[in-house]
Formats: structure tokens, C-alpha cells, sequence
């Protein structure tokens, strides 16, 4: 299923108005993104990267260093990001950053996101995001519909919250994502140290997922000797 989102006017901490499935919509990333479950496709549509399933997944972490982007146009948005459930389910239980080009130029946010519930963004005051910086992301489940999200920046700052989802479980992922189906220019973003449930991403044999909108947007790049590290290289907006 592709995603939607709605870009609303920016405040420190910003919850999305969410569309109805169907087809992309416009979107923003401070305030605004809403990410949505994918179906079972190799063509990930707006998902780029690596989702694993089966059942009982109680954990997924990975790290990258934050593209410098170049945003093409205003409709440009995309965030790397680690989740549980989402790929064939109705829940995602995620975080990770987004770059948002809707004001002409990139502005990246940290963010997290129990969906159906709405995403939350973080104060860019409190937790600043650039160009260069290297991020943590983890998600865990704690028991009793509880998970922990977690975002730690190499700036110094960690981010870690808790919630309760009923969910199922049932999928694991290493993901980029354009809910408004249109990336930046990011180059070439590396997933390091990908692990599943404390398992390297390789051994739980995932699919590969190339992100497209029309045609392919962004190549997924085959998973390193350790099952830890891919890459994702840009190719169109």
C-alpha cells in the first residue's frame, strides 16, 4: 500500500493528518508525514530497502549517516527508517528522520510514529538532525503490546520513548520511504550494523524492495558479506 501525507504548519512537536489509502498524496516531513502498511511486492512502491517476516520479531535496529540531499522540487520528501509490522500487516510501529524539501530546501527531523495512531515529530530544537550525522535507530518490543522507540544522534542527543500497540508482529524493516512518491537527490545513504532481533538483517532472508513511481526512483543494493550493511543509491525524483 503506498502512503499519504499532509503538510501542516511547523511547531515543535507535530502530529500528521492522515488521507485514505489508495494512491500518494502530498506530503511534508516536519509536520505532517504519516507513514502507512505496505503490501507484498518486490516493487516496494514508495518503500526502498529490506523486510523480513514470519512472526514473534521483537526487535530491529540499523544506522546510517544523513544524506546531504539536494531537494529537485517542493514536493520532494523521504526518511530512512527501522519498523516492526507494516509489510503485509496494519500496524507499523517505526522511527527514524525525515527530509522534508517543502520549503525549497532540506530540513531533516527526527520522528516516530505508532501507526494508526498519528506520528509525532521531535523538537528540532531539542533534537537536531543534519547533513553528516550519524543515527541510531531501534525499535524493541518490551511484552504486553509494549515497544520502545529509539533514536541516538552522534551530535550527543537519545531520543527513547514508550508505547502500547496491539500488533501482530509479522514483518521486520530497514527502510527508505517517499510517502509523497518523490525523492531528493540523497546520493547514496548507508544502512550499517542491521540486525533482527538481535540477528543480523541477512539471516532472516528479507526481501528486497526498490522504491517506484512510474519507474524506479532509488536501487537497493545487495546486502554486505555480514547481512549487516546495503546501500540505496538515488536514481530519479
Amino acid at each position: 500500500m503506498r502512503r499519504f501525507l499532509t503538510r501542516v504548519a511547523p511547531v515543535a512537536v507535530a502530529v500528521a493528518a492522515l488521507a485514505a489509502p489508495a494512491v500518494p498524496a502530498g506530503a511534508a516531513a516536519a509536520p505532517g508525514l504519516s507513514f502507512r502498511p505496505l503490501h507484498y511486492n518486490t516493487n516496494g512502491y514508495n518503500w526502498g530497502g529490506y523486510a523480513a517476516t514470519g512472526s514473534g520479531f521483537t526487535s530491529v535496529s540499523a544506522a546510517w549517516t544523513e544524506a546531504n540531499a539536494t531537494c529537485n522540487s517542493t514536493d520532494d520528501l523521504y526518511a530512512p527508517w527501522v519498523g516492526i509490522d507494516g509489510y503485509g500487516s496494519s500496524t507499523v510501529e517505526q522511527t527514524g528522520v525525515a527530509t522534508d524539501c517543502s520549503s525549497g530546501s532540506p530540513v531533516h527531523q527526527a520522528w516516530y510514529e505508532m501507526y494508526p495512531a498519528n506520528p509525532v515529530y521531535l523538537s528540532r530544537s531539542s533534537y537536531p538532525v543534519s547533513a553528516g550525522d550519524h543515527i541510531t535507530a531501534s525499535v524493541t518490543y518490551a511484552g504486553s503490546s509494549k515497544y520502545t522507540l529509539k533514536l541516538t544522534s552522534s551530535r550527543g542527543w537519545t531520543y527513547s520513548t514508550s508505547k502500547s500497540l496491539s500488533s501482530q508482529r509479522t514483518s521486520a524493516e530497514v527502510i527508505i520511504e517517499s510517502p509523497t512518491g518523490a525523492y531528493p537527490n540523497f546520493g547514496t545513504l548507508n544502512f550499517t550494523s542491521a540486525t533482527i532481533n538481535g540477528s543480523s538483517l541477512g539471516s532472516f532472508g528479507p526481501v528486497a524492495l526498490d522504491p517506484s513511481n512510474g519507474a524506479y526512483e532509488a536501487r537497493t543494493g545487495a546486502l554486505g558479506s555480514g547481512g549487516t550493511s546495503f546501500s540505496e543509491t538515488y536514481l530519479r525524483e
